[in-house]
């Protein structure tokens, strides 16, 4: 390809990416049932369609220095022939608009119209509209408007309607199809097709550019994402684009994880966008030939959610690692949560757990979780752990149970419990003789990357999140009335419990072992399974206390160095309340990158490390995330543990809130919910709070007895006060810390 015709192609790009900008706006769901869109048409497909469509595009777009990178495991397909029906009741005849993506035909009461018509008159009373849709390359979808009729989450759809014609030519009365809601997300005018989707983009200058005999070395000021776009290029040659998250990288021709070439056949100037997305802060241009280019800008390339949440306190370096947290996932916030922006750029469900819950203390944008958690889990059969991956199959089932418990969306559970229950039916059938899991050929047991981390035998830490993913499978059959099989993964979920306590729980460590290998505990103790036994609540006071000295604070205890386990460590640690010692450590380990120059936050940090060794992994210099999802997790801590909320119903039907300065002097922030925010002021003398839907409690601990206008403070013994707060009132609380 020639540059002329590059660059025209590049121009339509451009075009399309500013055209589909705002495509990526997110609504406002609220409430527990999917969304009705009154007489808002928007495009729909079978659920969990396009999110695998869409994921499948994301997925393949990886590049190792120019050559094609695809998953390490198996990827679904949409259904490609899609039947859409609503009943509907009108008092006088209306015309609809009729939009598809794909061959079709419509039917009215049965009878099809000739043809594939865009416009139909629908006649007064009661009648069925059907539209069955073929498509192969894309997801079948429809958008349908009237005056009164309009395609929405309403609509039923199904990919195989099982009927069946007798020798009279008569259709059958009864059908055994399964119609599900249709999927939706926000593509609510008939131009903005789910095919045509493109996250949104925005034009940003370098901050410094440097020239160097006919090469450019081009620093945008911090890691960001998107689109390079060269200024005035010119002449015959070639141009190579090498990129870093670092300066070394960027000018480490030769073992920079990812590059563009560009063929240059230009007679006069011109501008040249590069036809994929990269991750970098550097961009290290090269000319060779008569290749010339006089600057460079970017697109940058962006999902368009808000910061619902915030954060603010007394320390400054708290509030430095708190807002780079906040660009961090931004950032690995794109069609789905993704692991990393430079090198995977894949859905890796371990990651996305995390991403979870700091969305719901940051945006509260439930259509990206219930994306991710469609598009991981795929379709049936089950083949393989989810990414192969043993553990990241139980934090999907945990993904599910946050969900439920932050948002109270019931819908997405009671449409997707069939493909839940397949998944854990596929794990049980892996389970060995003694009923636990235990890696077999095909399975990845990761946990977290730490040096001679054993994964041979029984690991109790898979035992201890398979338990979980239970006690969550037993949770959602009893809200689609599944009876028996609640009770079967209650009882599941009870044994498997306390097998963990009587093959793992060791008297003389205090502590859960390790693993069990040929039947026999080992006498090795790390921290994984200990944190999580903590915060799912398995240990009782006693266990907790022990597991904290001599697990959480016992530096002969194996330490963690990636970001992705720190947060469960620091997590487990908050709940044993231990804030002064956490924001310590957050000032330590966060703090440390911010010191060697972090701009966001890493995949893994070794302070021991110095200089561009800090930029090594897996047996690469360059290798390492420097913006990676689960670096971000001060986020949730500073929500959850700080400020303190949480739902204790679905939804935030129920929540409390127990701030915990843990050494600050003041702290104020927001914590998203469903139906708006809840605002938490704490300082050493006053607490003000305000919660603008269901029913709160606030906990605190005074030196004093508390005071509160209007208000009944209950005294809970050992300087502990509780006191209810009522949706959208505003209480100003004077106490001692």
């Amino acid at each position: 390809m020639n540059c002329r015709h590059a660059i025209m192609q590049h121009s339509i790009w451009i075009l399309l990416l500013l055209i589909a900008g705002t495509a990526g706006a997110q609504p406002a769901y609220k409430g527990e049932a999917a969304p009705k869109l009154t007489n808002q048409a928007t495009w729909i497909w079978y659920p969990g369609d396009f999110e695998i469509w869409l994921g499948n595009n994301m997925q393949n777009r990886r590049t190792e220095r120019g050559s094609f990178f695809p998953p390490f495991w198996k990827l679904d397909n949409h259904y490609v022939l899609m039947d859409f029906h609503k009943d509907v009741e009108v008092t006088e005849a209306e015309q609809i608009e009729v939009l598809v993506e794909g061959k079709y035909i419509l039917k009215l009461d049965g009878k099809g119209y000739e043809g594939m018509p865009q416009q139909v008159t629908i006649p007064a009373g009661k009648h069925r509209i059907n539209v069955k849709v073929f498509s192969r390359d894309n997801v079948p979808a429809i958008y349908v408007k009237g005056k009164t009729i309009a395609s929405d989450s309403s609509w039923l759809v199904t990919y195989e309607d099982k009927e069946w014609i007798d020798e009279t030519g008569k259709t059958s009365d009864i059908s055994a199809t399964t119609w599900l809601n249709a999927g939706s997300w926000n593509f609510n005018e008939p131009a903005q097709r789910p095919s045509a989707f493109r996250l949104a983009v925005q034009p940003q200058s370098a901050v410094t550019t440097t020239k160097d005999n006919g090469s450019l070395l081009v620093d945008f000021g911090k890691e960001t994402f998107g689109f390079i776009k060269l200024h005035g290029l010119q002449g015959k040659g070639k141009l190579s684009l090498y990129y870093g998250e670092s300066k070394e990288e960027a000018l480490a021709t030769g073992t920079c994880e990812t590059l563009d070439r560009l063929e240059v056949n230009q007679g006069s100037k011109t501008d040249s966008l590069m036809p994929l997305t990269k991750a970098f802060r550097f961009v290290n241009i090269q000319a060779e030939g008569g290749a010339t280019v006089d600057s460079v800008s970017m697109l940058y390339e962006y999902l368009p959610v808000a910061n619902r949440g915030s954060f603010r306190c007394s320390d400054s370096a708290i509030n430095k690692i708190w807002d780079v947290a906040a660009y961090t996932l931004h950032l690995n916030t794109r069609e789905f949560f993704i692991d990393g922006i430079k090198r995977d750029r894949w859905i890796w469900s371990g990651d996305a757990y995390q991403s979870y819950l700091m969305n719901y203390y940051l945006f509260f944008d439930r259509p990206t979780v219930s994306r991710t958690l469609m598009a991981l889990r795929g379709k049936d059969p089950v083949t393989s752990h989810i990414n192969t991956i043993m553990d990241y199959t139980f934090y999907w089932f945990l993904g599910i149970y946050d969900y439920y418990q932050y948002t109270g969306d019931k819908t997405f559970i009671r449409q997707f419990y069939p493909r839940m229950q397949s998944l854990m039916d596929y794990c049980l059938s892996r389970r060995n003789a003694a009923g636990m899991m235990q890696g077999l050929p095909g399975d990845w047991i990761f946990i977290d990357w730490a040096n001679g981390l054993s994964k041979k035998g029984e690991v109790s830490f898979e035992q201890l999140l398979f338990c979980r993913s239970l006690e969550t499978m037993a949770l959602c059959a009893g809200m689609v009335n599944d009876t028996k099989n609640a009770a079967l993964y209650k009882q599941l979920a009870a044994d498997m419990k306390a097998k963990l306590f009587s093959i793992y729980w060791s008297d003389a460590k205090h502590a859960l072992v390790h693993s069990r290998v040929d039947g026999k505990p080992t006498d090795n103790v790390t921290r994984y399974a200990n944190m999580f036994a903590i915060f799912f609540n398995y240990f009782d006071s006693t266990q907790k206390q022990l597991v904290k000295q001599h697990v959480l604070l016992n530096d002969a205890i194996q330490k963690i160095t990636t970001p992705y386990m720190r947060f469960y460590e620091l997590e487990a640690l908050c709940a044993m309340g231990e804030q002064k010692y956490v924001l310590n450590e957050m000032k330590s380990y966060w703090g440390g990158m911010l010191k060697e120059g972090a701009t966001s936050f890493w995949e893994e940090y070794n302070p021991a490390k110095q200089g561009a060794e800090h930029y090594a992994m897996y047996g690469r210099p360059f290798d390492k995330s420097l913006c990676h999802a689960w670096g971000a997790s001060p986020i949730y801590l500073l929500g959850k543990y700080y400020l303190g909320v949480q739902p204790t119903s679905p939804g935030y039907a129920t929540w409390v809130a127990e701030p915990v300065l843990g050494g600050l002097q003041w702290m104020d922030g927001k914590v998203p919910t469903p139906q708006g925010d809840i605002e938490v002021y704490c300082s050493t003398t006053q607490i003000k709070i305000k919660g603008s839907e269901g029913t709160g409690t606030l906990r605190f601990k005074s030196q004093k007895k508390p005071v509160c206008k209007g208000v009944v403070i209950n005294s809970k013994g050992n300087n502990a006060y509780e006191m209810t707060v009522e949706a959208g009132k505003e209480y100003v609380i004077n106490y001692k810390n």
